[in-house]
């Protein structure tokens, strides 16, 4: 059903690989691991611009939420009306609500995709998605744009003396896949486990950074608390959301590590350390931008003004004026 997916996904990671297979061994883990980090920077940085728009579209949505708020109260008993009212809004703001979306629904299946292509370099378990092949008939057949020898390299590269397609959990009847390596569940764990770590941990990183944004920009005055009969329940709708990015996704990844095999927890931790970054530059990018907005306005408000002793004005009688010339 994601064939349009996989070979993509594939076509990306044997570029890279290919390229950095000059500079190390073909079968060497570092040229996997970096082919890896390199294809999520790849799709990163298509995505910079969306996510550029994202970020600003949700900055425009914040400030507009006192409109938003009136507009809620006003409309209660007028679905139609509010959601007409809504959207014209949003149109002179210039901000989309849908702009949140594009990101991650171009990641999910990114994600689904090279956790796919991943796996299938190892296809000789008997679990769910695995075909059951025998070690000799896994080795030597292709894996979407990957050859038998690509196949090969990649079941014989290593990390920290562990597979790259190996996992917290998996069965002991796919370990004889990789020959040549010897490694135990207790390896697979001392490996996975610190890239599991290091993810959710970005992970938190990323949502406290977002968090603070936010609550720095409304003790500033530069986005309004929510106000009406819903302020209450706006703010404790807020504080949970706020809390399940700062814990629930953190713990729901270590919850989950088992699952990921080290190829996918190195793409998982490159795209949070690129997202953690990305977004300071980002930010910093975006505070500059509206310093210059309102340094604009603040030269408009006094090119308006009017001039303080521009002409004087003559108090003195018709009568009196002749009298003096």
């Amino acid at each position: 059903m994601l064939n349009f997916v996989y070979w993509p996904i594939s076509a990306v990671l044997w570029f890279w690989h290919k390229i950095f297979a000059y500079v190390f061994a073909p079968d060497s883990g570092i040229a996997w691991i970096l082919a890896i980090v390199f294809l999520t920077f790849t799709i990163r940085v298509l995505l910079v611009k969306p996510m550029v728009n994202q970020m600003r579209s949700m900055r425009r949505m914040q400030e507009v939420q006192p409109q938003m708020q009136a507009i809620r109260e006003k409309y209660k008993n007028d679905k139609q009306k509010m959601a007409e009212e809504s959207q014209k809004l949003y149109k002179e703001m210039g901000s989309n609500p849908l702009a949140s979306c594009i990101v991650p629904l171009v990641q999910l299946p990114v994600f689904l995709g090279l956790f796919h292509v991943l796996r299938s370099f190892n296809r000789t378990g008997t679990g769910p998605g695995q075909l059951g092949m025998s070690v000799e008939e896994n080795r030597n057949t292709a894996n979407y744009i990957f050859s038998p020898d690509d196949v090969r390299s990649f079941l014989d590269a290593d990390f920290f003396g562990v597979p790259l397609s190996a996992y917290m959990s998996m069965p002991e009847s796919a370990f004889e896949a990789f020959t040549g390596l010897e490694f135990s569940r207790l390896h697979i764990i001392a490996v996975c486990m610190p890239l599991v770590i290091l993810s959710a941990l970005f992970t938190h990183l990323n949502a406290r950074l977002s968090i603070s944004r936010q609550q720095e920009r409304r003790t500033s005055g530069k986005v309004a608390a929510p106000s009406g009969a819903n302020a209450e329940m706006m703010e404790t709708q807020m504080a949970m959301m706020n809390k399940m990015m700062l814990w629930v996704f953190p713990v729901m990844i270590l919850a989950s590590g088992f699952l990921w095999h080290i190829g996918l927890l190195v793409y998982m931790l490159a795209n949070n350390v690129w997202t953690f970054f990305q977004t300071r530059i980002v930010y910093d990018k975006m505070d500059k931008e509206e310093a210059l907005e309102e340094e604009k306005k603040r030269e408009a408000k006094r090119a308006s003004a009017p001039q303080v002793a521009a002409r004087r004005v003559d108090k003195r009688t018709k009568k009196q004026r002749k009298q003096g010339n």
